[in-house]
C-alpha cells in the first residue's frame, strides 16, 4: 500500500513521545544498569519504582522501572500533547473508534488518558509533567553513554500499513519507510512528531510487541565509552548489536538488552525532519545498507526479540517477506 499522505491537521495534537513504564524483576539489578551504567538520573525511587530522566530533560520522568511479577514487559508508552483541552479531544477520538479510554492516576503527571492503539500497544497522553530544574550544564553528572533525552520507540506490528494509517490519522508523519517489491507492502516504517526521524516506528514482526526504546547522544564516542564500560563491567553479553551507522535515519548506533531484556537503542546524529511537506525516503527490503550503511546485517535476534505489552495479546505478521540475516 502507498504511504498516506500526511495528515496536517489531526483531531488531537500531540508533541512528542515522553515515557515508558517497564517491568522489572530486580530494581537494584536495573538501577545498576540504568543509572550507574548507562547515566540516566534518578528523579524518585521507593522500593517499587524509580522514576528516570536523562541530562537534557525538564520532564520529570522519562523511564519508569517498575518491580512486577510480570518482568520483561511494557506496561505504557505515554505521549505529550500541546494543550490541556487536546486530552479531551484525544478521548473522543479514541472513544469515537471503539479504542479503550479510562482517566487514570499517574505520579508526577497532571491528568492522563490511558487508551490503546488498533493493534492493543497501551498509550497514555498527558499535558502536565512536574519541571525540574536543569541539569544540562551539571557535568559532574555526566557519566556512561551521556544520554540527553529519550528520542523514539520502536514496536513490532502484525500489519505495518494498519499501523501506519493508524499513526497518520493522529498527526505522525511517515520519514522514511520499507517496501517489500513483490507485495508493495510496507515492512517497516518511521514516524514522527516532533521534528526527527521518528517518534515511533513499527517493524514486520509477531505484535503487538517493543521492539526497542532508544536515547539521544551528542556523539558517537560516548557509546564507544559505553561499550568500554560494558565489557568491563559484567555485561558483555548485554551488547546486542553495533555499533555501526544505520542507512535508514543516517544515525550512529548501538543496541544493548537490559537486565529484563528490554532493548534499548543508543542513537546519534540522525536529522531534522520540520517541513510538513518533507518528502519520505523508500527503502528495499533487500537492500544491504538499509539496516547499516557500511552493509553489515542484523542478528537473528533483532528480528525476533521483543518484549511484550502487559494484557495484550499478540499475532503473527501477516507480511511473510524476510529481510537479510546475518549468518
Amino acid at each position: 500500500m502507498p504511504v498516506p499522505a500526511p495528515n496536517l491537521y489531526p483531531d488531537f495534537n500531540t508533541i512528542r513521545l515522553s515515557h515508558l513504564y517497564l517491568n522489572v524483576s530486580d530494581l537494584a539489578a536495573s538501577r545498576a544498569f540504568y543509572v550507574d551504567t548507562f547515566g540516566l538520573q534518578v528523579t524518585d525511587e521507593s522500593d517499587t519504582h524509580i522514576y528516570l530522566r536523562a541530562l537534557e530533560e525538564r520532564g520529570h520522568h522519562c523511564i519508569i522501572l517498575q518491580k512486577s511479577d510480570q518482568p520483561g514487559t511494557v506496561e505504557t508508552m505515554g505521549f505529550k500533547t500541546y494543550a490541556e483541552d487536546d486530552l479531551d479531544r484525544a478521548e473522543a477520538y479514541f472513544s469515537a473508534r471503539g479504542r479503550p479510554t479510562e482517566w487514570i492516576t499517574r505520579p508526577y503527571q497532571g491528568r492522563t488518558l490511558l487508551t490503546a492503539d488498533n493493534h492493543g500497544i497501551p498509550l497514555e497522553f498527558y499535558h502536565k509533567m512536574d519541571r525540574l530544574k536543569p541539569i544540562h550544564q551539571n557535568y559532574a553528572l555526566y557519566h556512561g553513554v551521556r544520554p540527553l533525552r529519550i528520542d523514539h520507540f520502536n514496536c513490532f506490528s502484525p500489519d505495518v500499513d494498519a499501523s501506519v494509517a493508524f499513526y497518520n490519522d493522529i498527526g505522525f508523519r511517515v520519514t522514511e519507510y520499507t517496501e517489500d517489491e513483490e507485495s508493495h507492502a510496507l515492512w517497516a516504517a518511521w514516524m514522527h512528531r516532533k521534528g526527527g526521524v521518528h517518534d515511533m516506528a513499527f517493524t514486520n514482526g509477531t505484535g503487538p510487541r517493543m521492539h526497542h526504546v532508544a536515547f539521544w547522544v551528542a556523539n558517537p564516542l560516548h557509546i564507544i565509552d559505553l561499550l568500554d564500560l560494558m565489557a568491563t563491567t559484567g555485561y558483555v553479553g548485554n551488547i546486542e548489536r553495533g555499533p555501526g551507522r544505520h542507512g535508514i535515519s543516517n544515525a550512529f548506533f548501538l543496541y544493548v538488552l537490559d537486565p529484563d531484556g528490554h532493548r534499548i537503542e543508543i542513537y546519534s546524529s540522525d536529522y531534522q525532519t520540520l517541513d510538513p511537506d518533507h518528502e519520505p525516503i523508500k527503502w528495499d527490503l533487500k537492500d544491504p545498507q538499509r539496516q547499516t550503511l557500511w552493509g553489515a546485517a542484523a542478528p537473528r535476534s533483532w528480528f525476533e526479540h521483543g518484549t511484550k505489552f502487559v494484557g495484550t495479546e499478540t499475532q503473527e505478521a501477516q507480511l511473510k517477506a524476510t529481510p537479510i540475516i546475518a549468518p
